[in-house]
């Protein structure tokens, strides 16, 4: 197979998951270099500028998404991939506010990690110039995603686009039936963004008359 000339630093302090990467990705021709903890990461993004990194979540030391805010000065332009095994929707949100390009849960379908290696290594530097700012957002410890239920593919979407709009000026709207959890949405939204210090109004459009909810919304 010809060399695709990227290089891939995995992070992880697990020895069969390192093994197991290495081995997939090396097949498809990348250059891959693994670090066993997130101190160890740190410093060989800084020396190789890997085009993508696997970072793992739980490991000892430093955990994967206090090396991904480090990552973010030592290797600006890498795209990282976060992986645990403890899918939560508070890591889902941690993973795509400090600038992660995806977040995956282990075991791996191994069809799906390749797409997504694809995926990232055609994406560019401009994933993060319309949040430079987020990257220095450290969220509060408490779990303002409680409440959100569910660890299906559609809810890890959900979470990750939670995680990207609470970085940006993106004015949103949030869509759905009556009872799917708009609102709570919307909450956690507020709680990891810049303005999470102020305050959350939330507004019960239905008990508004329809001639009056532009004045009452927007004055």
């Amino acid at each position: 197979m010809t060399a695709l000339n990227t290089k891939i630093l995995l992070i992880d302090d697990d020895a069969e998951i390192r093994y197991s990467l290495d081995r997939v990705l090396s097949q498809d021709g990348h250059e891959v270099v693994a670090a066993d903890s997130g101190e160890d990461g740190i410093q060989k993004a800084k020396e190789l500028k890997p085009s993508l990194i696997f970072l793992d979540n739980r490991m000892g030391g430093i955990s994967g998404i206090e090396t991904l805010q480090h990552l973010r000065s030592a290797a600006p332009d890498s795209m990282v991939i976060l992986m645990t095994a403890y899918g939560t929707t508070q890591t889902a949100i941690e993973a795509m506010k400090h600038g992660a390009f995806d977040y995956v849960l282990k075991p791996f379908d191994l069809l799906k990690l390749k797409d997504l290696v694809r995926k990232a290594l055609k994406a560019s530097r401009d994933f993060f110039s319309d949040s430079e700012e987020s990257f220095d957002l450290l969220l509060n410890t408490a779990d303002y995603a409680e409440g959100i239920v569910g660890s299906g593919d559609k809810m890890q979407q959900v979470l990750k686009k939670v995680g990207q709009v609470a970085a940006s000026e993106a004015t949103v709207m949030i869509t759905g039936e009556s009872g799917t959890g708009k609102e709570l949405v919307a909450r956690c939204i507020h709680r990891h963004s810049h303005r999470s210090d102020g305050r959350f109004h939330a507004v019960n459009c239905a008990a508004i008359p329809e001639s009056l909810i532009e004045s009452e919304l927007f004055g």
